[in-house]
C-alpha cells in the first residue's frame, strides 16, 4: 500500500514555485514533499559535482554534515551506480534498482552512515538545469520502508515538473544576476560575477574594458599575469569552492599588478536572492577599481548643457578627466593648436577662464547627472 498522500503532494507541487523567485524556500519545499511521499527529508544533488551547499530539508541535517563532514560524497555507492542508471533513461532510481540485498546489508555506506542516523532507503528524482543532470534525493527510515513500484511511478511524475522549475529559477537568476552587474555598469562600476567556482556567469562593459594580457579570462575564471595576485585570486576560489553559500566572504582587496599601466584593485561581495540559486551557483561580484582612471564626462550632455559644438563637446570632456591639451589632441586626431582653438570656445560658452575652472564646472555636471542617473537632460 503506497504511503504516498497525492492530494498532500499536488500542494507541494504548487510551493516549488516559490524556489524559483526565492532560492530560500527550497528546505521548506523539501519537507513538505518528504511527509507528502512518506519519507523523512530530502536533498538536492549534483550528478557529478557534489558540493555541501545544497539545499536540504531540516531532518536530513545531520545526515547532510557527515555526507560530507567524513566525505563520503567521495565514495557514494547510490551515486556510483544510480548515476548511469537514470542516465540510461530512467527517472527515478531506488536502492532495489542498483544494489542486491547482501550489497545492502554489508555495504559501509548503509551500516556507517545511514542505519546509525536511522535511515536507510531512498529514491532519487532526475532532473535537469541545463545541461547539469540534478537528483532530488528522498531518503526513508527503515520503519518507513523502500520506495515500491507503484511510488516510483508517481515519484517519475515529478522529474519533469522539476526540470521546469530549475530552468525557470536559472532564467530568473541570469536576469537579476545581468540587472545587478547592468546597474553597477551604470554607476561606471567594472564588476564580474562569479559561481561558486570562480568560473566567470557575467562581465558587464566597464570590466570588460578594464581586461588585457595582465588580468583577463582563461578556462573561463579570472586570470592575473601577477604571481602574487593570482595566488589570492586561486585562494579565493578555494575558499567559494568549500565554504556554505551563507558563509561570509572573508578576503581582502586584490591588488593586481600590470607593469607600467596603473594596478586594479579587486573586491568581492556576496551575491543574494534569486541569483544564489543552486542551479547558477552564483556566488559573488567582484568589483573592480582601475586606480587612476580617468572617467571621461559624456560628451552629448556636455554639448546639451553648454550649447557646444561637437568638437569642442569632444575636446571639454577629456579636458573635464583631466586630460591634458597635448594629450586630448592626440586622442582626438587633431592638432594642438586646433585642441587650443576649440578650448578656447569652450572656455567663452562655459563662462569658465582656465582647465581647472572647467574640469570643477564639469565635475558638478557630472556628481548631478550620477545622481538622477535615469532622468534625461533637455525636457520631453
Amino acid at each position: 500500500m503506497s504511503n504516498i498522500d497525492l492530494d498532500q503532494l499536488k500542494r507541494t507541487c504548487g510551493e516549488l514555485g516559490d524556489a524559483v523567485i526565492d532560492p530560500r524556500a527550497w528546505p521548506r519545499v523539501m519537507d513538505h514533499l518528504s511527509k507528502a511521499v512518506g519519507a523523512t527529508g530530502a536533498l538536492l544533488l549534483q550528478s557529478d559535482n557534489r558540493t555541501p551547499d545544497v539545499p536540504y530539508s531540516p531532518e536530513v541535517e545531520e545526515l547532510r554534515h557527515r555526507y560530507f563532514g567524513n566525505h563520503w560524497h567521495t565514495r557514494d555507492l547510490r551515486a556510483a551506480r544510480g548515476v548511469p542508471y537514470l542516465l540510461q533513461g530512467h527517472s527515478v532510481v531506488t536502492d532495489q534498482d542498483i544494489l542486491t540485498p547482501e550489497e545492502i546489508s554489508k555495504a559501509p555506506f548503509y551500516n556507517e552512515l545511514f542505519d546509525p542516523l536511522g535511515f536507510f532507503w531512498f529514491a532519487a528524482i532526475k532532473f535537469f538545469a541545463g545541461q547539469a543532470m540534478w537528483g532530488l534525493s528522498i531518503q526513508r527510515t527503515k520503519q518507513q520502508g523502500l520506495f515500491e513500484e507503484d511510488e516510483r511511478r508517481v515519484l517519475a511524475g515529478l522529474s519533469d515538473r522539476l526540470t521546469e522549475v530549475a530552468s525557470l529559477a536559472s532564467a530568473v537568476g541570469r536576469i537579476v544576476l545581468s540587472s545587478a552587474t547592468s546597474a553597477l555598469d551604470k554607476v561606471h562600476q567594472p564588476a564580474i560575477a562569479v559561481d561558486r567556482f570562480g568560473r566567470v556567469l557575467d562581465v558587464n562593459s566597464g570590466a570588460a574594458a578594464l581586461l588585457d594580457n595582465h588580468l583577463n579570462i582563461r578556462s573561463n575564471k579570472l586570470f592575473a599575469s601577477d604571481p602574487g595576485a593570482m595566488r589570492c585570486l586561486e585562494r579565493f576560489n578555494d575558499q567559494l569552492a568549500t565554504s556554505s553559500d551563507l558563509a561570509p566572504l572573508c578576503t581582502k582587496p586584490i591588488v593586481v599588478r600590470r607593469g607600467k599601466k596603473n594596478p586594479v584593485v579587486i573586491r568581492a561581495l556576496p551575491i543574494h536572492g534569486a541569483a544564489q540559486n543552486p542551479f547558477m551557483g552564483a556566488r559573488a561580484l567582484l568589483v573592480l577599481l582601475d586606480l587612476h582612471a580617468k572617467d571621461i564626462p559624456d560628451a552629448g550632455l556636455l554639448a546639451q548643457a553648454f550649447g557646444l559644438s561637437g568638437a569642442e563637446a569632444k575636446i571639454a570632456s577629456y579636458i573635464g578627466a583631466g586630460e591634458s591639451v597635448e594629450l586630448a589632441a592626440e586622442r582626438l586626431g587633431i592638432s594642438v593648436s586646433t585642441a587650443r582653438t576649440q578650448l578656447k570656445a569652450v572656455f567663452a560658452k562655459t563662462n569658465t577662464h582656465r582647465q581647472a575652472e572647467l574640469v570643477a564646472l564639469i565635475a558638478r555636471l557630472r556628481s548631478f547627472q550620477q545622481q538622477h542617473d535615469d532622468t534625461p537632460f533637455g525636457g520631453c
